[in-house]
């Protein structure tokens, strides 16, 4: 069925990016997440035509690097449909942006999803 058609949509995108913006750093000390958020939106504005952030969940990650300790987090959720001629030319972009998110709140990796696929980028 070709809903964009039906529904006389003039956008339709095919991919999904979810990105994780963390609440903690790796020792649990709290970061800005808002100031995160706000430049992932931003990025994601720019790169890729919009994005949607929802309201902080629940989670842990284990910290193998640090003898498996437990991280409990509360991320915020962004999500972004795009397409990928967009996901090929703005990956450098996204990288140097989860690369310096990263580094600068003191993250032991970056999880985000494009389509059905986790990655995480170690730090």
């Amino acid at each position: 069925m070709d809903w964009a058609l039906k529904l006389g949509a003039a956008k339709a995108e095919s991919n999904v990016l979810v990105l994780f913006v963390p609440s903690v750093d790796r020792e649990g000390s709290a970061i800005d997440q808002d100031h995160w958020v706000r430049e992932a939106l931003r990025l994601l504005g720019q790169v890729f035509g919009g994005a949607t952030a929802f309201p902080q969940g629940r989670g842990v990650w284990r910290d193998d690097a640090c003898g498996g300790r437990l991280v409990f987090d509360a991320p915020v959720v962004i999500q972004c449909y795009t397409n990928e001629a967009a996901l090929e030319a703005g990956v450098e972009d996204l990288r140097q942006f989860l690369m310096r998110m990263g580094a600068e709140t003191r993250q032991g990796a970056i999880g985000l999803i494009i389509d059905r696929d986790y990655l995480e980028i170690r730090l």
